[in-house]
């Protein structure tokens, strides 16, 4: 949710310099990247209830004893919010205390499985240690808002209030909902808006193959991903599908129109965060923000506002895929894996520009409201997504089949997706696996939970 902060960079007094600088993301083939997130809740493995970010084994500890593994202390007030190293990674807090790996930009998946192995090592050592647990699910299946901690970041502070103000699930949203999700790259204008329309498409599909989150304060809850239906009641200005992407004139100047129009958090000046929740950037442009009269934004204003928008994809100089549960460790390549399959072979691009090229805009935002509750058994079009999702994983396997990027054993990266396969040959999604344990050996009981999906 949040990167490390920081302050200055070019001013800003013209609309046209923001598109600019999305369009600095533009990159040729041979230096496109894959970066990885995932997030993670801890628990005290004595009683299984949230961790806190003080005392001698809260979530202060665990980052401060991190430093150890060589990444450096990022501090607010005196207390470590975030590590960052060189390269590009960093681990950052969110709201609940979820811990979240952005991971360095890195040229293949294999490259990618490496880097989520290490930094699991280094998790469980810190674990061991201060005695905490640490589990993936895309909502936590037991643990209620009133139970959840809040972390010592100031944004955090603004964030909630504004919460409040504009839907009913976002502090659920904030404190009990983690993901796994993919940064890659774009060419140009024009790729950036193939990728940006397939991937939004395609999201649905996504979000029914890694649907795990089923219960709620320790009950089923009638759904498959949960989170992705909390998203549906955060902030419609800021979440959600953005149908113009589809529409003819989209490209970097387009979205800059969509962000300006988004209400503000915050600004960062001088190590603190100014609540500007609610205001306008276009009034900051002009000069007319009340909280920095006569002030104008720099570039680091913008990139701190592209980050507080939430939609299904969004645009940095990057895009980011953000439909996808977070889930065990096991799983966690398999995200980017089919996201990169999909966008960064060309004809694997035109076959997922085939495939979804006639969905119209109010089929895909009904598919996108029907999968929370039924995944891959959600009807379209005679038939149903969990064929949909047969199809777009075998198109994801021919694409990274032509990467042919090879680990140690000769492998290729489609090596990364057997764990989709699985689900799609059951067709029985992590949520399904999870409600049949809830119904048959654990006997109603979510207790198992906690030592047989521990990381």
């Amino acid at each position: 949710m949040s990167g490390v902060p920081r302050q200055g960079g070019e001013p800003v007094t013209e609309v046209r310099q923001l598109a600019e600088h999305l369009e600095r993301g533009c990159r040729p083939p041979e230096q496109w990247r894959i970066g990885t997130e995932h997030e993670k809740f801890v628990h005290r493995l004595e009683d299984s209830a949230p961790v806190p970010y003080e005392g001698p084994r809260g979530i202060g500890a665990f980052l401060e004893g991190l430093t150890r593994f060589s990444w450096e202390p990022v501090r607010e007030d005196g207390q470590i919010i975030a590590l960052k190293r060189e390269g590009g990674a960093s681990i950052t807090l969110e709201p609940g205390g979820q811990l979240e790996l952005s991971g360095a930009p890195l040229e293949s998946l294999h490259e990618t499985c490496v880097e989520v192995r290490d930094h699991l090592r280094q998790m469980d050592t810190l674990c061991r240690e201060l005695q905490v647990g640490m589990t993936g699910f895309g909502f936590h299946p037991i643990w209620t808002r009133e139970q959840m901690p809040w972390m010592p970041k100031a944004r955090y502070a603004v964030m909630r209030r504004y919460m409040e103000r504009v839907g009913t699930l976002g502090l659920d949203m904030m404190l009990r909902t983690c993901t796994v999700q993919v940064n890659l790259d774009y060419a140009s204008e024009a790729d950036m808006v193939r990728k940006f329309r397939v991937g939004q498409a395609l999201q649905p599909i996504a979000t029914a193959l890694f649907a795990n989150s089923p219960f709620t304060d320790g009950r089923p809850n009638g759904y498959l991903s949960y989170r992705s239906r909390v998203w549906e009641d955060t902030d419609p200005d800021r979440c959600g599908m953005l149908p113009f992407v589809f529409e003819p004139g989209m490209g970097f100047e387009r979205y800059v129109e969509y962000v300006l129009d988004v209400p503000m958090y915050f600004v960062y000046r001088d190590g603190r965060y100014i609540d500007c929740a609610g205001e306008s950037f276009r009034d900051f442009l002009a000069g007319r923000l009340p909280q920095l009269p006569g002030e104008r934004p720099t570039l680091s204003d913008w990139d701190d506002h592209l980050s507080t928008l939430f939609p299904e994809v969004r645009l940095k100089q990057f895009l980011e895929m953000r439909g996808a549960d977070g889930g065990p460790w096991r799983g966690l390549c398999a995200l980017p894996s089919l996201w990169t399959g999909l966008l960064y072979d060309d004809a694997a691009l035109s076959a997922a520009e085939a495939l979804t090229r006639d969905w119209r805009v109010d089929e895909i935002l009904a598919l996108r409201h029907e999968v929370p509750r039924t995944a891959l058994q959600t009807p379209f079009r005679g038939t149903t997504v969990g064929a949909l999702a047969r199809e777009v994983l075998q198109i994801a396997a021919d694409g990274l089949r032509r990467r042919a990027r090879l680990d140690g054993d000769g492998a290729d990266e489609r090596r990364h997706l057997d764990r989709l396969w699985e689900i799609v040959e059951t067709g029985r999604t992590p949520a399904e696996e999870l409600l049949e344990l809830y119904r048959g050996r654990w006997n109603g009981s979510l207790a198992p939970i906690f030592s047989e999906y521990a990381y």
